[in-house]
């Protein structure tokens, strides 16, 4: 095993990956968010750095290549099991979580099938948009977390007519609900569309992928 800087940085990734979910076991919300958003968005943005220091550097190596896609589908499931098991249980939630995580299931286990010609089953641009946009949408998702927690806070006690009576804009806004409201509300909706977005993507590079496998899984006549 050789190890450079892109391979360290790649390992480090892989071990951050639990770190999202151990910080809603040690902290509470919303410092968990806060921390698990910051966790993964430097573990995505080391994933952009450690692949082109590695290309750059010419230091591409066997070990990367390995822990590289195991590091991002560790990062993408961990945090889509923690935002699922603190959200509503949404169907709109689940249903691009279920369809993102059951292709890096079939795409891992076609890989191990395939073996040695495994290396036909290579990462195309679009599969490198599908996880840009998997990153995206979580990071976002977490984001909803943070403003969800804060405007909780602020609300605490609060009698609930006037909380409506200050979104409403009919009582002064001196905590500041309607910027943390909103941020909740978009923070929601433009994590969910991202998500789904990466969802499509994901099937697609999932279908992309089995056709490419079809010719080494037929059986020899």
């Amino acid at each position: 095993m050789k190890w450079n800087l892109p391979n360290i940085l790649t390992l480090l990734r892989l071990l951050a990956a639990p770190l999202v979910a151990v910080m809603f076991l040690y902290f509470t919300r919303p410092y968990a968010d806060w921390f698990a958003l910051l966790l993964f968005v430097s573990a995505a943005v080391t994933d952009w750095f450690d692949g082109y220091l590695a290309r750059a550097w010419k230091q591409e190596t066997k070990l990367g290549a390995m822990l590289d896609p195991i590091a991002d589908k560790a990062m993408v499931v961990i945090a889509l099991m923690v935002i699922i098991g603190f959200s509503s249980w949404s169907p709109w939630l689940v249903l691009p979580a279920t369809l993102i995580l059951f292709r890096e299931v079939f795409v891992s286990g076609l890989r191990e099938f395939l073996g040695d010609v495994a290396g036909t089953l290579k990462v195309t641009k679009l599969a490198k948009w599908k996880t840009t946009f998997q990153m995206t949408a979580i990071a976002v998702l977490f984001s909803q977390g943070v403003f969800e927690h804060y405007l909780g806070m602020s609300v605490f006690g609060m009698d609930e007519s006037l909380i409506e009576a200050i979104l409403n804009g009919e009582e002064d806004d001196v905590l500041g609900l309607q910027w943390k409201f909103a941020g909740m509300e978009w923070a929601g909706r433009v994590g969910l569309w991202l998500l789904w977005i990466a969802a499509a993507l994901t099937a697609m590079t999932g279908f992309d992928y089995l056709v490419k496998a079809l010719p080494h899984l037929r059986e020899p006549k």
